[in-house]
C-alpha cells in the first residue's frame, strides 16, 4: 500500500482555521481514519484552547497534528503531494475524482475559504466542490472534511481500517 512520507494514507491541511471546535472535530476525524492533518499558521486559536480540547476529546493523542508556518513548506514535508483544494467555488464535483494513496486535501479559513491565489495554484480539475442545495453557502468545515475525507478512504478500500 503506497503512502505518503509521513506514513498516512491521505493528510487534510486546514489553512489558518479560525474556530476552535472545528479543528477538534477534524483532529478526532483523523484520530479514528488514520488520516494526518496539517495546520497553517497563523491559527485563530491556541492549540491548547479548551474548546478545541472540549471537541477533539481525548482524541488529540491519537491523531498526528502537524503545524507548519507556511503552505509551501507544508507540502515541501510531505513530498509534494498531489493536492485537491475543496472549495465552494471549486468546479469539479468531490465523488467524481479518483483519489490516491498519499492525496492532500486542503480547506480554507471558515468565514472566507481559500484565498484567490492558494485556489488558483491547484489544478482546476483538482477544485473540488460539494454538491449543496440552491442558495446554501457553505457547509461547515468539520463536516465538509469529513464528507471528502471519507470518499477518498472509501476508494482506498478503507486502507488501514477495519
Amino acid at each position: 500500500m503506497q503512502r505518503d512520507a509521513g506514513g498516512f494514507v491521505f493528510n487534510l491541511i486546514l489553512f489558518e482555521p479560525e474556530i476552535p471546535p472545528n479543528t477538534g472535530n477534524v483532529i478526532r476525524l483523523c484520530a479514528n481514519t488514520g488520516i494526518g492533518l496539517h495546520l497553517i499558521e497563523p491559527l485563530g486559536f491556541d492549540l491548547d484552547d479548551k474548546r478545541l480540547r472540549r471537541a477533539g476529546l481525548d482524541y488529540r493523542e491519537y491523531a498526528s497534528v502537524a503545524v507548519h508556518p507556511g503552505l509551501e513548506e507544508c507540502l515541501q514535508d510531505l513530498g509534494s503531494p498531489r493536492l485537491f483544494a475543496l472549495s465552494t467555488r471549486g468546479g469539479t464535483r468531490y465523488d467524481r475524482v479518483q483519489y490516491r494513496l498519499g492525496d492532500a486535501l486542503i480547506l480554507g479559513p471558515e468565514t472566507r475559504g481559500l484565498p484567490a491565489a492558494v485556489l488558483q495554484s491547484v489544478p482546476p480539475g483538482q477544485r473540488l466542490r460539494i454538491p449543496m442545495r440552491e442558495g446554501s453557502r457553505s457547509l461547515n468545515l468539520s463536516n465538509a472534511a469529513a464528507v471528502v475525507a471519507f470518499e477518498a478512504w472509501r476508494q482506498s478500500g478503507f486502507a488501514g481500517g477495519l
